[in-house]
């Protein structure tokens, strides 16, 4: 009777060993950049690979390389604001998809190295916009910077090589400046919010017209000869 129970209480120690054995398997899986994901994938099709290459995107805006983590930022961009989850949707694809046609590396494309900064630049055009949410004139900047930046990235990692120096978020820090510029706050299809930063003063709205400031001289002048003015 003693042999039996102790034999009962082995296997089940064995048992829950194993389950926790397994359960542990499965979250290693999920950690670090889950190539296993990679190589499963890999005779698939493009429409089920795409997915995968631009959630690394997504999780290359934080330095990571892990699709799972991807869909984590992706979820939370759309929990918060659906246009904004739905413009870096677009921007990732965008960019990811335009490096593709254009024949990049197969290896940087899958692992998300030309999605992230199309991801930036979409959902910074969203932020910085000041005709608000659900505004589709938006989404051809968003489009069109996206993929360009797949260009500025291939032009400039040929230019920087030669000093060893990665291209990383510059074509993101060029697109979204000449947007910027090129637009402005009272652009009648694509309008944002001055980028002022933070404690400084907003300028008012007073113009001085030189003409006119010289005509009031003038007059100041004639009222009172003794002036300094009258000197000038």
């Amino acid at each position: 009777m003693w042999i039996e129970t102790k034999t009962e209480m082995e296997e089940t120690s064995r048992s829950r060993a194993s389950f926790s054995r397994r359960v542990l398997d499965g979250v290693m899986l999920c950690t670090g950049d889950m190539e296993h994901l990679d190589k499963h994938i890999q005779d698939m099709s493009f429409v089920l690979q795409l997915p995968v290459w631009g959630l690394r995107g997504v999780a290359r805006v934080i330095l990571a390389n892990n699709p799972l983590s991807g869909a984590l930022i992706l979820a939370a961009l759309y929990w918060d604001s659906p246009w904004q989850g739905l413009l870096g949707t677009l921007g990732v694809l965008a960019s990811t998809l335009t490096a593709v046609i254009i024949g990049q590396d197969s290896a940087d494309v899958a692992g998300g190295l030309h999605g992230f900064n199309g991801m930036l630049v979409s959902l910074l055009m969203g932020v910085f916009s000041s005709a608000g949410d659900w505004y589709w004139w938006l989404l051809l900047p968003v489009i069109l910077g996206s993929a360009t930046c797949v260009f500025l990235s291939s032009g400039l990692t040929t230019f920087l090589n030669q000093w060893d120096l990665p291209a990383a978020v510059f074509p993101f820090n060029i697109i979204i400046v000449l947007y910027l510029l090129c637009t402005g706050t009272n652009n009648p299809y694509f309008p944002h919010n001055p980028a002022i930063p933070p404690g400084v003063l907003k300028p008012n709205d007073t113009e001085l017209i030189a003409v006119e400031v010289r005509t009031k001289q003038i007059n100041m002048t004639q009222q009172c000869p003794a002036c300094p003015l009258s000197s000038k």
